[in-house]
């Protein structure tokens, strides 16, 4: 839901420009897409460049939003293969309705397998003639016939947005803002360090989100979570330098050290390098736990880069 009443403070930096390096992660499935299409050729008869497909009615039933009903012929890992009526195309598993988000290699293949012969709704959220690519969305028919239109038509960047987390993976999380999926990469998270999208947010959850970019040509919307937030670095600076001392908490434990974070929010490392280890032990799992207190010293601030090197002074 679009949030007019909200002027957010962008500061000087704006929103950040986008290239497609950005995008890279979302189309981490190439391949899986590519395939797809390619089975569908091979279950048709078709050979990779002669699909026999009507990419005028593909085209503008993309561009009316439209909704299709195609029957599933047959699946691969990454999704359905579909077609009917001179459409054939691919749907990712990401966009299926009944594919819950965190499922085994066996209960995925039974979920696919029930859709085989299936007549299912879709609309074309992808349509790349000179890829030979036609991705489709269940979760997207949902919302029914012209949706993504009016949204691309309202949605501006800068604009703060409510939706509902679709789908989490590991570059990043879908959002449904009602009838087109937007996506928070994973670097858009958090201004701290996250390890996985799923210690931030969860499937179903609303969350209100800033739009950092539009694309309708390309059907994508790119958005943040962090940045209707203060940027904790911005903070640090000001009230830190280095060789204070600073209460911190251990949040994980790797072989070259530990992560801890302050109460700015911000994480920094304690390299195994400036940790006292006890004569004769180098355990670093039996020095330290999860959600320790201790004390460190800050050793330098790279805000820019938002790198934090710390060193131990004490374990509370």
């Amino acid at each position: 839901m679009l949030n007019d009443a909200i002027e957010p403070d962008l500061g000087e930096q704006g929103i950040p420009e986008l290239d497609e390096g950005w995008w890279s992660a979302v189309l981490a499935d190439e391949d899986v897409y590519q395939s797809g299409a390619r089975e569908v050729a091979a279950r048709t008869g078709n050979q990779p460049g002669q699909l026999n497909v009507d990419w005028v009615k593909i085209q503008t039933c993309f561009d009316q939003d439209e909704v299709l009903e195609l029957i599933v012929q047959g699946f691969n890992r990454g999704g359905l293969l579909v077609e009917g009526d001179g459409i054939q195309g691919f749907v990712p598993v990401s966009h299926l309705i009944e594919m819950p988000c965190e499922v085994d290699e066996e209960e995925r293949r039974q979920i696919l397998t029930g859709y085989i012969g299936r007549q299912v709704h879709l609309k074309i959220i992808e349509c790349e003639p000179t890829q030979e690519r036609v991705v489709l969305s269940e979760r997207a028919a949902l919302a029914g016939e012209g949706r993504r239109k009016v949204l691309f038509t309202i949605l501006q960047e800068g604009n703060l947005v409510t939706g509902s987390v679709t789908n989490v993976t590991d570059f990043g999380v879908f959002v449904d803002l009602g009838g087109v999926e937007g996506l928070i990469h994973v670097s858009e998270l958090s201004w701290g360090r996250v390890q996985h999208p799923s210690e931030v947010v969860k499937v179903g959850q609303c969350v209100q989100v800033m739009v950092l970019q539009v694309s309708e040509e390309t059907s994508r919307i790119a958005l943040s979570l962090k940045r209707l937030q203060v940027n904790p670095w911005d903070t640090l600076v000001e009230a830190h330098r280095p060789g204070d001392i600073v209460n911190a908490c251990i949040t994980s434990i790797m072989k070259f050290g530990a992560f801890a974070r302050l109460d700015e929010g911000v994480e920094g490392l304690i390299h195994i390098s400036s940790i006292p280890f006890p004569s004769g032990h180098r355990d670093i799992n039996a020095f330290f736990h999860e959600g320790q207190s201790v004390q460190v010293k800050i050793l330098h601030i790279d805000a820019d880069r938002r790198r934090l090197g710390l060193g131990l002074v004490r374990i509370e």
